[in-house]
């Protein structure tokens, strides 16, 4: 089984439910155990929000993101691809202390992140610009 969706929007927080209404089509036929699909939306929720706030905060609202997701056998790949400044995921995640030790506000997202994907990278493009990747085994 292959399923292939594409979405894009523009950098604005309020697409939020479109992109997570449009990521439901991922869930059919529906992935058994629940807190999987719960993590896979939060994966695509915080990739994206992390996108809207970080990648494109000095960019116009009409910039836009677009958003690949693909369900095969047993995992999903979400790709969300940002046009924003050079980011160093892997030295980002070092320097963000653990959950029990950040009082911070920032951060928190990716290591969220890193802690439920089983793959997350950020790496820079042929056409420059970024892609996000995520993957998650179900």
């Amino acid at each position: 089984m292959k399923n292939k969706i594409y979405l894009k929007v523009n950098t604005d927080l309020t697409a939020s439910p479109q992109v997570l209404f449009w990521f439901d089509q991922m869930n059919y036929p529906p992935i058994p155990d629940k807190e999987i699909w719960w993590q896979c939306q939060t994966l695509l929720i915080e990739g994206f929000t992390n996108i809207v706030e970080h990648a494109h905060k000095n960019l116009p609202i009409e910039t836009p993101i677009e958003i690949e997701a693909i369900r095969v056998n047993k995992y999903i790949e979400i790709r969300i691809w940002s046009q924003g400044e050079p980011f160093d995921l892997e030295q980002k995640l070092r320097q963000i202390s653990e959950f029990d030790e950040n009082e911070q506000d920032r951060g928190r997202g990716l290591k969220i992140m890193s802690a439920i994907a089983d793959k997350l990278s950020y790496e820079p493009t042929a056409d420059n610009r970024y892609c996000l990747f995520i993957s998650k085994y179900y």
